[in-house]
């Protein structure tokens, strides 16, 4: 397996999470469903209490967002069997998560809804954060070597911490230095990245991002980063164009901090 250096003067690596270090599977095959087969439940038993009005109420400003700028919205048909207005506002949100989810929105409301079913299914044992096996041996390795590791990924920092909370590999969020979600902007953005840079209190070109997805690569070169492209199963397929611009890694065991004992 080739090695792959990153430059002297990386002081803090910026990970994504799906396809980077979780397998896209794990997202697409047990999260996601989780949410389609739990949502109308959930809000049925939790809509009276705060959290969930809050999450409704964010959810309500993304639609009234998409209207203005003439998204398209999900349209609501008749239903006989909703009867109370309670019932009608719980089918309307449901119809709209679900809308989102098929659309792949990165909306934040979307994703803090996510998170907060998801802490109920981490918290009860049903689900397990799956991440590469070579994720945690490299972290640690990276840590004990000087550097900082940070989470930046399009779900909720609150779901980013049951992830890795409650992992197979047990609780590692003591690995991680920070999370950032859309919150500080889209992933595709070069500004976002350019936040992260100040919030995390070094220039752009001593971090390091590993990712996946080349758009978003893309954004952070422009903001000054360095960029990795992570190559795994399951990932989308690269260009040929892609594969020369950027430099490719498979595993994380291939990354080489240069200068550095």
């Amino acid at each position: 397996m080739a090695t792959v250096s990153i430059p002297a003067g990386t002081s803090a690596l910026l990970l994504d999470i799906e396809g980077t270090t979780t397998p896209i599977t794990f997202v697409k095959d047990i999260l996601f469903p989780y949410i389609r087969e739990h949502l109308e439940d959930y809000l049925s038993t939790h809509w009276e209490e705060d959290e969930c009005k809050q999450d409704v109420h964010l959810l309500k400003k993304q639609i009234e967002e998409d209207m203005r700028q003439n998204r398209a919205c999900p349209v609501h048909a008749v239903d006989q069997t909703v009867h109370t207005d309670e019932e009608k506002a719980i089918r309307e949100v449901v119809d709209n998560v679900l809308w989102q989810m098929a659309a792949d929105r990165k909306s934040t409301a979307l994703k803090q809804l996510q998170g907060h079913m998801w802490r109920t299914a981490y918290a009860s044992g049903r689900i397990k954060g799956e991440i590469y096996q070579d994720v945690i041996p490299s972290i640690k390795r990276w840590r004990g070597q000087g550097l900082k590791v940070y989470i930046y990924s399009s779900g909720s920092v609150e779901a980013q911490k049951l992830l890795f909370g409650y992992s197979v590999e047990g609780d590692v969020l003591e690995l991680f230095d920070g999370h950032f979600d859309t919150s500080i902007g889209p992933k595709v953005d070069g500004k976002s990245y350019e936040r992260i840079a100040e919030r995390i209190g070094c220039p752009p070109e001593e971090i390091t991002f590993l990712t996946d997805v080349t758009r978003e690569a893309k954004a952070a070169e422009e903001a000054g980063l360095n960029v990795l492209v992570v190559v795994r199963p399951g990932n989308m397929e690269l260009t040929d164009e892609e594969r020369a611009h950027y430099n490719l890694i498979t595993s994380f065991n291939q990354l080489e901090l240069t200068g550095r004992v």
